[in-house]
């Protein structure tokens, strides 16, 4: 298990937890009472807690399943990306995708999963061409077809 220090800028709010045993992500809760408008409406939700996710890491933000299908409830910026060496609040930009509900946030409510993961540093190795051994090759968007 990684071990990651965590700051409870909000000591009444519990650290982030997994609702299950196994699961990946942690729930990440909801400092402040807020409203997202509908229609695309965002709000800056700060989450109570701050953490050091050691190098070669990083905390990738996610939002809730059931959130998103029952009211339309996602993240701006999915995966929002926290790196090692971030020791801000963890804050999520949420996003209300339903055309015509307002979404009530209410303090202490899940509102986002954090998922941490091993990543590697890349060092560039630059070369005259890619090799070819690739089956996609320089297949983009839509090139695997439907």
């Amino acid at each position: 298990m990684l071990e990651v220090p965590i700051q409870r800028l909000d000591p009444e709010l519990p650290v982030p937890s997994y609702a299950r045993d196994g699961d990946a992500g942690l729930d990440l809760l909801a400092r402040e009472d807020g409203i997202v408008p509908a229609g695309g409406g965002r709000l800056l939700m700060p989450t109570g807690v701050a953490v050091a996710i050691p190098r070669g890491y990083a905390g990738f933000l996610l939002p809730r399943s059931g959130t998103a299908l029952r009211h339309g409830l996602t993240l701006a910026n999915t995966p929002g990306l926290i790196d090692s060496g971030y020791r801000g609040e963890l804050q999520v930009v949420l996003l209300n995708t339903d055309p015509a509900a307002d979404f009530h946030v209410v303090r202490g409510h899940r509102v986002a999963q954090l998922v941490v993961q091993k990543v590697e540093e890349v060092g560039w190795l630059p070369v005259a061409e890619l090799p070819a051994d690739s089956e996609r090759g320089v297949g983009g968007f839509g090139h695997s077809g439907r």
